[in-house]
C-alpha cells in the first residue's frame, strides 16, 4: 500500500478505519494522527514507495514518436499540500501529446513503477492489439520492462490516455494525460488550452490497496501494522467493497459506513481537493488571452465524478463532444457544461470582454472552490470577476443542442443486432456490486458481433443513486434517443455516455474495428465491482496469450 495517496476506491474507509481502530486499540483514536509517518508497504521489493523527487510542469509533445515513462514522484496539489503520485514523464497530468490527423504514431511505454502498468488510448479507434487492456489485448508491462504502441491517428479530436491496469487505483494516482489529434480541416484558433479535471483527498492517506475484507480487519493485531507494513494491501479485490452512489451535483454521497461486518459505503464527499491539470486553487495556471482571440478550451474528465463547469463573462459554443463535432452548435451564456468521467467537451469563445474571468466548477461541496482557472486578458487588472460556484444555472442538454443534420443511423432502421443493457446496483454476499443484466464481470453476457454488423444498444440505468458513464472501446456510437425521445438537435457521436438514475439511452454503431473490446462504466469503482462486459467479434482471431503470472487486472 502507498502512503499518502488520494483514493477514490475507498473514500469512506478513512473514517471507518478510525472506528475500527477505536474498537481494536483500547479506545485509541486516529484523530490528529500524522498519516505521513505511517509505514505502509506498497508491496514492492524495496519495502517503501520512494517519492523524494517532485514533479515537473506538464509538457506538450509533438511529432510522431514519443516515450512515456511511468514512475513515482510527489506533487504539490494545493498550496502547501504535497502528495505522492504516479506519473508519466514525472508530471500529473502526463505530457499532452499532439499529433496530426493521418500520422502513424509510435509510443514507447517504460515502466519504472513497482507494479505492472498499461496505457489505454481512450476514445481513439486504435487496432485491438494496441488498446492497452491487460489480459485482453496484452499482458501488463512489468516493472523494469517496456512496451511499444503503434497506431494511425485517423480521427481528429480531443482524447486522453490512462493506465487500464488496476485502473481504479492507477488512474487515481495520476497515470493519465491528454491526447490531441489535430484535424486537417479543423477551425483555427488563437489559443488552444486543455483542462484535465480530477479529484483528490488531502488527508494524504490511502487504503485503496487493502487486500482484506473489512470483516477480517476486526481480528487484526494492529500493533503489528508497522511491522507488516500492510504489504498485502496492494492486491485488493475491489469487488468485495461496498461503494454507494454519487447522487448530488457536486458528487457528494450521503452513504454512511457501517460497522456491522465493516461494510464500506462509497462516500465521495471525502474528496476535498478538485484539480485542473493537477493543481487546485491558486496553483491553477492562468489562461492567457488577448482581446480578439478565438479561444478553444478542451475539457477532459480524468476523475471518477461528474463536474459542472461554468464559463464566466463570455458567450460560447460547445463544438465537440468526445472529440466529435456537433452540427451548428448554438450560442450559450451562463450555462453549465456537465462532464462525466471519461467524457471530453470542446468549447470555443471569442475573447471580447477584457478583464480576468473565471471558468469554474459549480456545486455545493467546498471542494468545488479549488476547481477554478482564471482567463486573464493581457494587461487586465486582477479581481475583475467574482466566483459564484453555488449559483443554480441551467445545464446544457446535449440531446437538444445544435441543429439536426446528416447521420449514419436512425431509430427505426433495421439492425443486425440489438441488445439491452440493464445497469443496476445490488447487494451480493454482503457487498455492493454493479451489474449488467443482473451479472458482474467476468460473468456478464458478451455482445457478440461480426465485422459489418449494425448494432443498436438500449442502455437503462436502474440504479437508484448511481450515475453510470458507459465507455465503449474501439468504436464511436451515435446517440439516437434519450428517455424514449429521439434527439432534437445535432447528431451526437460519442464513446462515453453518462446515464443518471432512471435514464435510458439508445445508441447505435457499426462493427467496423475487429477485436475483443471492453464496454464498461468509467466510474472505475463500478467497473472494478462488476460493471464491465465485452464486445467480441466472433470471427476475430488473435495471437495474444494471457500470461497468468503477469498479474493482469483489466478493470
Amino acid at each position: 500500500m502507498k502512503q499518502g495517496w488520494k483514493l477514490k476506491t475507498t473514500a469512506a474507509m478513512i473514517g471507518a478505519f478510525a472506528i475500527l481502530l477505536t474498537g481494536c486499540m483500547n479506545g485509541n483514536s486516529m484523530d490528529g494522527m500524522d498519516h505521513s509517518t505511517m509505514n505502509m508497504n506498497d508491496g514492492s521489493t524495496s519495502g517503501k514507495q520512494e517519492t523524494s523527487n517532485t514533479t515537473v510542469k506538464t509538457a506538450k509533445l509533438t511529432g510522431k514518436e514519443f516515450t512515456l515513462t511511468a514512475a513515482a514522484s510527489s506533487q504539490e496539489i494545493a498550496p502547501g499540500k504535497t502528495l505522492p503520485v504516479w506519473t508519466f514523464n514525472n508530471s500529473v497530468p502526463g505530457p499532452e501529446i499532439r499529433v496530426k490527423q493521418g500520422e502513424d504514431v509510435t509510443i514507447h511505454l517504460k515502466n519504472e513503477l513497482p507494479d505492472p502498468v498499461t496505457i489505454h488510448w481512450h476514445g481513439i479507434p486504435v487496432p485491438n492489439a494496441m488498446d492497452g487492456i491487460p489480459g485482453v489485448t496484452q499482458n501488463a508491462v512489468q516493472p523494469g520492462k517496456s512496451f511499444t504502441y503503434k497506431f494511425t491517428a485517423d480521427v481528429p479530436g480531443t482524447y486522453w490516455y490512462h493506465s487500464h491496469q488496476d485502473g481504479v487505483n492507477q488512474v487515481d494516482r495520476g497515470l493519465y494525460g491528454s491526447f490531441i489529434v489535430e484535424g486537417k480541416d479543423e477551425t483555427k484558433v488563437d489559443r488552444d488550452y486543455t483542462l484535465v479535471l480530477d479529484e483528490w483527498i488531502s488527508s494524504g492517506m490511502s487504503m485503496a490497496d487493502m487486500d482484506m475484507d473489512m470483516s477480517n480487519m476486526s481480528e487484526m493485531d494492529h500493533s503489528q501494522m508497522e511491522k507488516s507494513d500492510m504489504s498485502d494491501m496492494s492486491e485488493m479485490d475491489h469487488s468485495q467493497m461496498d461503494m454507494g452512489g454519487d447522487d448530488s451535483a457536486a458528487g457528494a454521497s450521503t452513504n454512511d459506513s457501517k460497522s456491522a461486518g465493516m461494510e464500506m459505503e462509497h462516500d465521495m464527499s471525502m474528496y476535498d481537493l478538485y484539480t485542473i491539470n493537477g493543481k487546485s486553487g491558486s496553483l491553477v495556471e492562468q489562461l492567457a488571452v488577448k482581446e480578439g482571440d478565438k479561444v478553444r478550451l478542451r475539457l477532459v474528465n480524468a476523475g471518477f465524478m461528474s463536474h459542472r463547469i461554468h464559463l464566466h463573462g463570455h458567450k460560447f459554443k460547445i463544438t465537440a463532444s468526445d472529440g466529435q463535432p456537433l452540427n451548428q452548435p448554438g450560442i450559450l451564456e451562463d450555462n453549465i457544461v456537465t462532464i462525466a468521467p471519461g467524457e471530453r467537451y470542446d468549447i470555443e469563445f471569442e475573447a471580447n470582454n477584457p478583464g480576468q474571468w473565471l471558468i469554474e466548477e459549480h456545486g455545493d461541496s467546498e471542494a468545488v472552490k479549488g476547481m477554478k482557472a482564471v482567463i486573464a486578458y493581457e494587461g487586465a487588472d486582477a479581481g475583475s470577476d467574482k466566483p459564484n460556484e453555488r449559483a443554480k444555472l441551467t445545464a446544457v442538454d446535449l440531446s437538444k443542442y445544435g441543429q439536426s443534420g446528416k447521420s449514419a443511423f436512425t431509430l427505426d432502421q433495421k439492425y443486425t443486432m440489438e441488445y439491452t443493457m440493464d445497469l443496476n446496483t445490488k447487494k451480493e454476499s454482503g457487498s455492493t456490486v454493479y451489474t449488467i443484466n443482473g451479472k458482474t464481470f467476468p460473468n456478464t453476457d458478451k455482445l457478440n458481433v461480426k465485422k459489418g454488423d449494425t448494432v443498436k444498444v438500449r442502455l437503462i440505468n436502474n440504479s437508484k443513486t448511481d450515475d453510470h458513464p458507459m465507455h465503449l472501446h474501439g468504436h464511436f456510437f451515435q446517440v439516437l434517443s434519450k428517455d424514449g425521445k429521439p434527439l432534437e438537435g445535432s447528431p451526437v457521436i460519442k464513446d462515453t455516455i453518462n446515464l443518471k438514475p432512471g435514464e435510458e439511452y439508445v445508441i447505435a454503431f457499426q462493427a467496423d474495428n475487429e477485436g475483443n473490446w471492453m464496454f464498461h462504466c468509467h466510474d472505475l469503482h463500478h467497473a472494478s465491482a462488476g460493471m464491465v462486459t465485452k464486445l467480441e467479434y466472433t470471427d476475430f482471431k488473435t495471437d495474444f496469450v494471457a500470461d497468468p503470472k503477469a498479474g493482469n487486472k483489466p478493470e
